[in-house]
């Protein structure tokens, strides 16, 4: 076990408090189920996962490794959340969703046991939650085969996705629970762009997701300003 666990008390507290509504789309993890089909296509895109052995980093109850196995990848999931993966198991239970399993040990841990075992690696919406998203950046580079894919989405921290990811999703719309998120753990392209740089990985595509709350759509594009996710692949050499 490391002696450092990459993970903060309150955030795995605060999720954990949810668990049991993961699967409920009107619930607070809507947003996370009408996104899903944009990211999981923009993935596939790139690394197409048929057959792949994908690991989904931060996977809490299993929405997106849930839709990566029934791709066709063989997909582990891992979190520290305790309830949340216990809602993940009994979901790929229920749904008898093929090619999936959960464990409960941090990515560096994993780095440490199984070093270049995947074709993919996601680890999506996470890296603002943790307090060293260097070392998880790394640790997932350490994680994907020489010339594999890493796929990272987070939050831009600047005053727009303050005033949308925060002030807007949260206490106007209620779209997430207030407290979600902390602005200071936001993250800039540039500063994902180095830590990416810094353990091995090129940046290949860079994507925005955005909102419109009066339709309810989501859709990929060039605008980084609040949501936004990379494509990278560790390089071979």
């Amino acid at each position: 076990m490391n002696e450092f666990v990459n993970a903060d008390p309150a955030e795995l507290a605060k999720f954990s408090e949810l668990a049991h509504r993961w699967w409920d789309p009107d619930s607070e993890f809507r947003p996370l189920h009408q996104i899903n089909p944009l990211r999981l296509e923009w993935i596939n895109q790139l690394s197409p996962l048929e057959g792949q052995k994908a690991l989904d980093v931060g996977c809490g109850g299993g929405i997106l490794s849930d839709s990566m196995a029934r791709k066709g990848a063989e997909v582990t999931g891992i979190d520290l959340a305790s309830k949340a993966l216990r809602v993940a198991r009994l979901h790929a239970l229920e749904a008898q969703t093929p090619r999936v399993q959960y464990r409960e040990i941090s990515v560096e841990e994993l780095a440490q046991e199984s070093p270049g075992s995947f074709d993919t690696v996601t680890c999506m919406e996470m890296l603002e939650h943790v307090p060293d998203p260097q070392s998880v950046v790394t640790a997932c580079a350490h994680l994907v085969k020489p010339g594999g894919w890493v796929f990272f989405s987070t939050i831009n921290r600047n005053a727009k996705a303050f005033a949308l990811a925060i002030v807007g999703a949260e206490y106007l719309l209620k779209m997430l629970p207030q407290g979600t998120h902390e602005y200071a753990k936001f993250i800039r392209p540039s500063e994902l762009a180095g830590a990416c740089r810094n353990a091995g990985l090129d940046v290949l595509q860079v994507r925005g997701m955005q909102y419109n709350p009066l339709t309810g759509r989501y859709w990929l594009s060039g605008d980084t300003s609040v949501n936004y996710m990379f494509a990278a692949r560790r390089l071979s050499t």
